[in-house]
C-alpha cells in the first residue's frame, strides 16, 4: 500500500504585485489557516515524516506555519522544483518515481494539480481542494509505477472551513 497526502499552500497575499507568481507569500489568514489544520492534518494520519514542498514562497511558508504550530513535531521538507506545478500528470509522473521502499509521503503544492490528482486517482471527487486543505489518498498497489486511475481510496479531506 502506499499513502499520499495532499496539502494545498494557504492563502496567498497579494499586497505586493510587484512578487512573481512562484514569489507570492501567504496572508494573515493563510497563516491562521495552518494553524487551525496542522493538528487536524495529524490526527487524520499524516506522519509528517517524507515531506515534500514545492519551491514557491507560499507553499515553503505553508509547511514552515504548520513546522512552527506542531510543537511536538519539529518537520523536515525537501524543497521539489517539481512540484512548482498545476498539471496533476507531472504530479503523477513525480510520484510514480519514488523507490519502492517508501510507503508514504506529504506533498505540499498547488491547484488544479492537487485537486485534478484527487479526482483522477482516487473514488472521489471534489470540486475544489481549498487553500490549506488536505487530502488523504491510500493506494493498493505494492509499486510507485504501478499507480492507476481511479485505484485509491480518499480516506480523508479536511479544509480550513469545516473548522471555522
Amino acid at each position: 500500500m502506499k499513502i499520499i497526502h495532499l496539502i494545498r499552500h494557504a492563502k496567498s497575499g497579494w499586497d505586493n504585485v510587484n512578487l512573481s507568481d512562484k514569489e507570492r507569500t501567504i496572508s494573515i489568514k493563510g497563516e491562521l489557516s495552518c494553524q487551525l489544520m496542522a493538528d487536524r492534518i495529524v490526527a487524520a494520519g499524516c506522519n509528517f515524516d517524507q515531506v515534500y514542498c514545492s519551491t514557491a514562497t507560499r507553499a515553503q511558508m505553508t509547511i514552515q506555519c504548520l513546522s512552527d504550530t506542531l510543537h511536538s513535531k519539529e518537520i523536515e521538507w525537501i524543497s521539489e522544483e517539481a512540484l512548482y506545478t498545476f498539471d496533476h500528470y507531472d504530479l503523477l509522473d513525480w510520484c510514480m518515481s519514488f523507490p519502492d521502499t517508501l510507503d508514504e509521503v506529504v506533498v505540499v503544492g498547488h491547484n488544479p494539480a492537487i485537486t485534478e490528482f484527487t479526482n483522477g486517482m482516487s473514488d472521489r471527487y471534489v470540486d475544489n481542494v481549498p487553500t490549506c486543505g488536505y487530502v488523504q489518498l491510500k493506494f493498493p498497489q505494492a509499486a510507485w509505477k504501478e499507480l492507476s486511475k481511479a485505484s485509491a481510496k480518499c480516506t480523508s479531506i479536511l479544509t480550513p472551513k469545516q473548522f471555522r
